[in-house]
C-alpha cells in the first residue's frame, strides 16, 4: 500500500469565522464515533484541512467506505508520500497513475510548494512529473482544463506528498454543530429523509415514534428501529422514543367527527413530542412533511395542527417532489425499509374522505369533550427508549462527547 494518510477538505466549514474550532472538532469527534471499530486513529486538524493516518489495508478499506457519508467533509483524497529527490518523485507518479492507466484518460499535474527552498520549481516539477507519466503510460495525455486525473503535488518540509484521487464528501455541516431537535419518524419514506437532511445541516437527532398495538405489529416497530439505525450512519447515536398511542388513538376514532379524525391525531402527536422535546432539550421538532401530498399536508391543515405549539417545526421537505423524496431515499439506503408492507399508527383508521381544509375552532371544539391532558401525560411518562445503534460500541474518551 503508498497510501501514509487520508487528507480531508472541509468545504462549507471553511468559510466560518471565530468559531470554526468547534465545527472542526465537532467533525473529528464525529469521525472517531463513525470508526470506533478500527480504533485508534491519529487525526491531525489544521484550519483548512484534517489528516488521517493510514496504519494499514485493513484501515484504508474501511476509511474509503464510509468517509463519504460523514457530514462536514467536501472531499478526501488518499494521500502518498516520498522522499525530496526527483527520482523517488517520478517514482511515486508512476505508482498513483498505475491505478488509473488501464483506460484511456487524460491527467495534469497540479504542484503547491509550501517549503520554498526545495531546489525545483513548479513549473519544473510539472514538467519533470508530466513527462515521465506521458512517458510510462501511452493511453494517458496531457488536458489542462477539466482532465480526467488531476495528479496533486505537493512540497512540504517534510516530505513529498501526491495524490491522483478526489473522493466527493456528503458536504454539509458537522452532527452537532446546530443543536438537537426531535424528528417524528413514521415507517414512511419521508420521515427518515426529513432526518437526513436536518443532520447534514448539523443537527442532532432524536425521534419519536407512536405505536398502536394491537392494530399495528411488532415488525412495523421493528422497521422504524432498522430506520433509525441506518441514519446512525451518518455520524452520531440516535435514541429513539416508542410512544404507547393505542388509548388515545381508539378515543379519537370513538369521540371525533371521522372527517376531522387525522386532523385530531396529529395535533395529539404533536403535543406529545413537544412534551419529549421540551424533556430532552430540543430546540425544534421535525417533521416528512410535503406540502399537499395527503389530506393532513394542506396548507390549512398543517395551519390547524400548527396550532397546538408555539415551538418550531421543521420540514425539510415541504416543498419537495415525492420522486426526489424517493430519489434521496434510495440513495441513503433508507428506501427498502420504508417500503417493507408494514403498517404504521399514521395508516390505521384513516378516514374515507379526511378534511383537507379543517377550521381550527371546531377541531378545538370536539376535542373539547375528551381530557386528552392526562392521557399524552400517561403516554409520555410510559414511553420505551432505545439508544441506537443497539451493538456494543467500543468505548474510548470521546463518547461522552457525542
Amino acid at each position: 500500500m503508498i497510501f501514509k494518510e487520508i487528507l480531508i477538505r472541509y468545504g462549507e466549514l471553511s468559510t466560518k469565522g471565530r468559531n470554526k474550532n468547534d465545527f472542526i472538532r465537532r467533525l473529528r469527534e464525529n469521525i472517531r464515533y463513525s470508526f470506533h471499530d478500527i480504533l485508534p486513529l491519529n487525526i491531525r486538524a489544521e484550519r483548512d484541512r484534517m489528516f488521517i493516518e493510514i496504519e494499514n489495508d485493513e484501515k484504508y478499506q474501511v476509511l474509503m467506505e464510509r468517509l463519504p457519508e460523514i457530514f462536514g467533509i467536501q472531499s478526501f483524497s488518499p494521500v502518498a508520500s516520498c522522499n525530496k529527490n526527483m527520482d523517488d518523485m517520478k517514482q511515486l507518479a508512476i505508482e498513483i497513475m498505475a491505478q488509473h492507466s488501464n483506460q484511456p484518460l487524460t491527467f495534469k499535474v497540479e504542484v503547491r510548494r509550501t517549503d520554498k527552498t526545495f531546489p525545483y520549481d513548479t513549473h519544473m516539477i510539472q514538467r519533470e512529473l508530466g513527462g515521465t507519466v506521458l512517458s510510462k503510460y501511452q493511453n494517458i495525455s496531457v488536458q489542462v482544463k477539466n482532465p480526467d486525473v488531476e495528479l496533486r503535488v505537493e512540497v512540504r518540509h517534510d516530505a513529498i506528498y501526491m495524490m491522483g484521487q478526489i473522493v466527493p464528501g456528503a458536504g454539509g455541516m458537522p452532527i452537532g454543530s446546530n443543536g438537537k431537535s426531535l424528528l417524528m419518524l413514521s415507517g414512511g419514506i419521508d420521515s427518515p429523509v426529513a432526518g437526513y437532511l436536518m443532520m447534514k445541516r448539523g443537527v442532532r437527532i432524536e425521534a419519536i415514534h407512536f405505536y398502536s398495538p394491537p392494530y399495528t405489529s411488532e415488525h412495523s416497530l421493528q422497521k422504524v428501529k432498522d430506520l433509525a439505525n441506518e441514519l446512525t450512519k451518518f455520524g452520531a447515536k440516535i435514541r429513539l422514543h416508542i410512544i404507547p398511542f393505542t388509548e388515545i388513538q381508539v378515543l379519537i376514532k370513538e369521540r371525533v367527527p371521522e372527517n376531522m379524525t387525522m386532523t385530531t391525531t396529529r395535533r395529539m402527536m404533536l403535543r406529545i413530542a413537544d412534551k419529549v422535546r421540551e424533556e430532552i432539550g430540543a430546540l425544534a421538532i421535525v417533521t416528512g412533511e410535503s406540502l399537499g401530498q395527503v389530506a393532513s399536508q394542506t396548507l390549512e391543515s398543517l395551519t390547524a395542527i400548527n396550532d397546538v405549539t408555539s415551538t418550531p417545526i421543521l420540514r425539510p421537505l415541504i416543498a419537495a417532489d415525492k420522486l426526489d423524496i424517493i430519489h434521496i431515499a434510495e440513495r441513503i439506503g433508507t428506501y427498502e425499509t420504508s417500503v417493507l408492507p408494514y403498517e404504521d399508527c399514521c395508516t390505521i383508521f384513516t378516514p374515507a374522505r379526511p378534511k383537507t381544509k379543517p377550521k381550527i375552532e371546531k377541531v378545538a371544539h370536539y376535542e373539547s369533550f375528551t381530557d386528552f391532558d392526562e392521557l399524552i401525560e400517561r403516554a409520555v411518562r410510559n414511553r420505551e427508549t432505545h439508544l441506537l445503534p443497539e451493538k456494543k460500541v467500543t468505548a474510548d474518551k470521546f463518547a461522552d462527547l457525542l
